[in-house]
């Protein structure tokens, strides 16, 4: 009997949404090649297990190309969530506080119904900001959604350690790195840093509407975003952080700072801790090379807190680069 990875067409290396959303679209496109994801940890356990799940680039470079890949995804995630139940997709309501258009990138021109926020749409303290209507996505549902596409495709997934791409490319003639933080030790690149993201899960006392401050620069943000299993609150972005245990201190001052924008908050009760590290790099790293060997690799890492924003972007991106990678390598 077969076992998933020991001959395979393409691997993808990272089971997160940017290395399920990958694998779904070189999977649909495959036209007959064998596409396995290899993770390190089952999807429920991966940094994109713990995101808030709203639509929204955020420390994410190049801006510019950032952009374009967000907006592919934007339609991407429009469509699915015509079934959220299925996909863990909706479109919802809210307010991005503290910003203005024209300090945005060039992106938010073809966001349909971005536009200022009325005065009667902000809360109290709350000076100036953006009304939009975007994804926001139940990140569990979500990944569970991706791999069932990706299995209806013909490609499957296996929870299995990397210890270097050199391995995979053993297995495939084409790999694909989507580790985003493990990149640091499995290509290695030192350019790859994590920054900490600590939230905290309350039940929602009506709050319908998403809201977020955050500097792209600061240490501290402040966010509410409604989700079916409770009131995601946030937050931190502490660069440089590995640790992963919610810290109760942290924790009770990003409840504290989002009661000031919705004072139920104040005594709502806490139903969760959850803390990330996002992969940041100067740039997103989206480049095909040759590995040791002659196999093909395209990297696909590098996603900063932009991962579910840009990830269909970038995956058909990812996927172009794979096409004329394996052209090359069949001497084309």
């Amino acid at each position: 009997m077969r076992t998933p990875g020991d001959s395979d067409d393409v691997i993808v290396v990272g089971g997160g949404v940017i290395g399920l959303t990958t694998a779904v679209v070189l999977a649909e496109a495959a036209n007959g090649r064998r596409v396995t994801v290899w993770s390190r940890d089952p999807a429920a356990e991966t940094t994109s297990a713990v995101a808030g799940g709203l639509w929204w680039p955020y420390r994410v470079e190049p801006v510019d190309e950032a952009g374009g890949w967000a907006l592919r995804a934007l339609r991407a995630l429009s469509r699915l969530a015509e079934r959220p139940r299925e996909t863990g997709v909706r479109m919802a309501e809210g307010v991005r506080a503290g910003v203005a258009l024209e300090e945005l990138g060039s992106w938010s021109a073809e966001v349909p119904g971005l536009r200022p926020a009325r005065a009667g749409e902000l809360p109290p303290g709350v000076a100036h900001g953006l009304r939009a209507r975007v994804p926001l996505v139940d990140m569990g549902v979500h990944l569970r959604y991706l791999r069932r596409r990706l299995e209806a495709a013909g490609g499957s997934v296996v929870v299995r350690a990397v210890d270097s791409l050199e391995t995979a490319a053993e297995h495939a003639p084409l790999v694909v790195n989507c580790t985003g933080l493990g990149a640091r030790e499995l290509v290695p690149d030192p350019e790859v840093y994590p920054v900490q993201g600590q939230l905290v899960i309350v039940e929602n006392p009506g709050v319908e509407e998403w809201f977020v401050a955050a500097d792209g620069a600061a240490a501290e943000t402040v966010y509410a975003l409604p989700q079916p299993y409770g009131l995601v609150l946030g937050g931190t972005a502490r660069e440089g952080v590995w640790e992963t245990a919610p810290d109760p201190a942290v924790a009770e001052a990003i409840v504290a700072r989002c009661a000031r924008i919705h004072p139920a908050l104040a005594t709502a009760r806490v139903v969760g801790h959850r803390v990330g590290l996002r992969p940041c790099r100067s740039r997103v790293r989206l480049e095909a090379e040759e590995l040791p060997g002659g196999r093909r690799c395209v990297h696909n890492y590098g996603h900063g807190g932009a991962g579910l924003t840009v990830a269909w972007g970038c995956a058909r991106e990812a996927a172009r680069l794979a096409r004329d990678a394996t052209r090359r390598g069949d001497g084309g």
